[in-house]
């Protein structure tokens, strides 16, 4: 077995740079650099078009969330409609099925050997990367769950996904829902016990460029001890056990590591993908290059735009709305009426630290959990004042109640924070909601919210009718 890795860096670099070479276990996993550069292989690989750098955020979700006016019709037209069976569809849902697995198959490798080489760990390095090991194996099972499972509310014994602890998913069984979000919820049990023991964003060891050449410093840019909890409630919230989603959301809310991207930041062009408040990020450096000049711009045919008209209807009209005043760039001449996202275009003037980053999970995300765990245990007052919060960090009036159709409200929300980072559709689907705005297709009697499994699985593994 061979395993794609990153070469060593220097202390801000070690997600900065793409797998580049392949060499034996034995050598990869002789040394503690070979560990790090693994586990670096593994984010890095997620920073593709097929998954998280395009698919899984703005692209294929974008679209099947009905996010978008504007996209390339020749490659979305019949995403927009959910026809699964149609080529360009097929191509990407085998994409996410088949990058995820790989990264999974990655992991697993590197879990294969850890435990065996403990003695190779300096620090607390040893339970930090097994942590986020973990999590990694957790967190990318999750999104292929969300994606090749019913929604947990609708059948939770469904036949779903394998969940693959060994290099080789086929050789593991077909889960159904409830077994493969348990196996979820395991790892990120055991990635807690560790990343909390060891990770400094939780302990409060404060890391320095002399520490082990810096390893330690970019903890938003690993899966840290507070995107765990985070994970955590995601997936508490899609089995419906709210009580549990609002416990770990206030965890990752009181600890207050995160703070709300400012206005000066805003008004200065800086951090527009909201740093400030990512719980975890990708590192992508070619970020500007490939994501927004090719995805974001009048300029790009490959382009995705919302029209003016409809972006004021996202915001209800609140133009005060930082989001709306900050996170968007008009187009011009027949693109006058275009609206670009600009999350993904941070000016090379910015410092350092807001550049580069593509964001998995926000706080915000914390802060609409915690209202709709609340909503849903009957505590309107406190549901209101949690929403209201959030609504106030982006420069809107407070509620004066909630409204009565809340989660048509909430659904507003989701897609006013995340336009663009894909997390919308997976709402609707965890809500089997029988609408999706902008789209007159029912979503509910059409089986929309859940893709096919690839074919090459159904034949060469047997699978069961997942959907």
């Amino acid at each position: 077995m061979v395993l794609a890795i990153v070469p060593l860096t220097s202390c801000n670099d070690w997600l900065d740079v793409q797998p580049h070479s392949q060499i034996e276990d034995s050598e990869l996993f002789s040394s503690e650099s070979g560990y790090k550069e693994a586990l670096a292989g593994v984010y890095s690989s997620m920073v593709s078009t097929a998954t998280y750098a395009k698919e899984m955020t703005f692209g294929f979700i974008g679209v099947l969330g009905q996010e978008w006016d504007y996209y390339s019709s020749a490659q979305y037209d019949a995403v927009a409609t959910y026809d699964y069976e149609a080529a360009y569809p097929t191509n990407y849902i085998n994409a996410i099925w088949k990058n995820n697995y790989t990264g999974i198959s990655n992991v697993n490798n590197l879990l294969a050997h850890i435990d065996d080489d403990i003695s190779l760990f300096s620090e607390d390095n040893y339970g930090v990367i097994k942590g986020e090991a973990l999590a990694l194996r957790a967190m990318l099972h999750f999104d292929l769950l969300r994606c090749f499972g019913v929604s947990f509310s609708v059948n939770p014994d469904m036949p779903s996904i394998p969940y693959s602890t060994a290099l080789d998913y086929h050789v593991f069984p077909q889960l159904t829902v409830s077994e493969a979000a348990n196996r979820v919820l395991a790892d990120l049990q055991q990635a807690e016990s560790l990343l909390r023991q060891y990770d400094p964003i939780a302990t409060g060891r404060v890391i320095t460029e002399l520490d082990d050449n810096g390893y330690l410093i970019n903890r938003r840019v690993h899966l840290n001890y507070y995107a765990v909890k985070a994970l955590q409630a995601r997936v508490y919230m899609w089995m419906g056990r709210y009580d549990e989603a609002l416990v770990a959301a206030d965890e990752v809310i009181a600890s207050e590591v995160f703070t709300w991207s400012t206005l000066e930041n805003m008004e200065r062009g800086y951090d527009r993908s909201l740093a400030d408040e990512h719980i975890f990020a990708l590192n992508n450096l070619t970020l500007k290059a490939d994501i927004a000049d090719n995805y974001f711009s009048e300029g790009s045919t490959s382009s995705f735009a919302v029209n003016r008209e409809r972006l004021l209807t996202y915001y209800d009209n609140a133009t005060q709305d930082y989001r709306y005043t900050f996170l968007f760039k008009a187009g011009s001449g027949t693109t006058f009426d275009n609206r670009y996202i600009t999350k993904y275009d941070e000016p090379a003037t910015s410092d350092s630290y807001y550049r580069y980053k593509m964001p998995l999970i926000r706080m915000p995300e914390m802060y609409l959990i915690k209202s709709e765990a609340e909503y849903r245990a009957t505590s309107s007052d406190d549901a209101l004042s949690t929403l209201n919060y959030l609504r106030t960090k982006r420069n809107l009036p407070a509620l004066q109640e909630l409204p009565a159709d809340y989660y048509g409200e909430l659904i507003n929300e989701y897609r006013r924070e995340f336009l663009g980072e894909g997390q919308l559709f997976f709402l609707y689907k965890r809500l089997n909601h029988p609408v999706i705005t902008y789209s007159d297709i029912d979503p509910v009697a059409t089986r929309s919210y859940t893709f096919p499994l690839p074919l090459s699985e159904i034949q060469s593994a047997d699978r069961e009718d997942n959907r």
